[in-house]
């Protein structure tokens, strides 16, 4: 199972794609969307082009992408939350089913605590993923949902926990 994991943002759009067979995890690319432009309207372009262009080209059979949370500042999270929605599209008009986590979530499976730094994060995304070579935090924050991804989807009853997994 080929898994796309997205870390939404508007300027730096993070993206890892691994491949899952069984308990076995291996890394086939990595990386970082920059919008391009501007205007809202044209970064958010360049950003569902580029990652229409991934899609493409790796092909996951499913993808995973990390929620957003509200916070002090409401304008700057709209603008997340427009780059979250490009983010949820492109997977959606190619037909791959989306699961969405919690960043608390991401990290408890990834590293064991849900407040674990930057740093544990892409320490434990390497150990996981022997080899790699990790584009950016943006890049590793992704691969970490996508690993996330593939042991969720793995178990009984992932259809059910795709749907609600923001919890």
């Amino acid at each position: 199972m080929r898994v796309l994991g997205i870390d939404p943002g508007l300027r730096n759009l993070g993206w890892g794609v691994i491949e899952a067979d069984g308990s076995r995890l291996s890394h086939i690319a990595n990386g970082i969307c920059h919008s391009e432009g501007t205007e809202l309207a044209t970064r958010l372009l360049s950003l569902h082009d580029q990652l229409t262009d991934i899609v493409a080209r790796f092909a996951p059979d499913t993808a995973a992408v990390e929620n957003t949370f509200v916070n002090k500042d409401a304008v700057g999270t709209l603008k997340l939350g427009q780059a979250r929605g490009i983010a949820l599209l492109v997977p959606a008009q190619a037909g791959i089913p989306i699961g969405e986590y919690a960043p608390n979530k991401v990290k408890k499976t990834v590293v064991g605590v849900g407040h674990a730094a930057k740093v544990q994060v892409d320490h434990m995304v390497k150990m996981q993923l022997p080899g790699v070579q990790i584009n950016g935090p943006d890049a590793a924050d992704a691969l970490a949902i996508a690993i996330c991804h593939a042991h969720y989807v793995r178990a009984p009853g992932a259809a059910l926990r795709i749907k609600g997994s923001a919890a």
